[in-house]
């Protein structure tokens, strides 16, 4: 079975700086982010803020998505967050919630996020 995979765009503010990353473990990774756990891009420009994801069965889906994602213009990655959540939420508390609340793709039966 493939393991699931999750395309994710974290950012500084609404407007502000942003990132795109893939995982298998959106919880985890957005925590990591959050917290400054790991040095690099999103610590560097404080992308703290997870404002879009989408959900793949199969992290290869995922990863190719990214891939996809990150060649894109800012303006077409905005218009992706925006069309989900205009006011540029922070979605990191929906994680938790039943079911996964909040706007965006949601994962799939069978892989919700832990």
């Amino acid at each position: 079975m493939a393991k699931a995979g999750y395309v994710y765009i974290m950012a500084s503010g609404k407007n502000g700086t942003i990132y795109v990353g893939v995982t298998s473990d959106l919880a985890k990774r957005v925590y990591e982010h959050r917290e400054e756990v790991v040095a690099g891009f999103t610590k560097k420009h404080k992308c703290k803020r997870l404002v879009w994801f989408e959900a793949f069965d199969d992290i290869e889906q995922a990863r190719r998505r990214e891939l996809q994602m990150k060649e894109w213009k800012r303006a077409w990655k905005v218009k992706r967050i925006e069309e989900a959540n205009f006011e540029w939420d922070d979605l990191y508390p929906s994680l938790f919630e039943p079911g996964c609340a909040g706007p965006g793709p949601r994962p799939s039966p069978g892989h919700e996020i832990a």
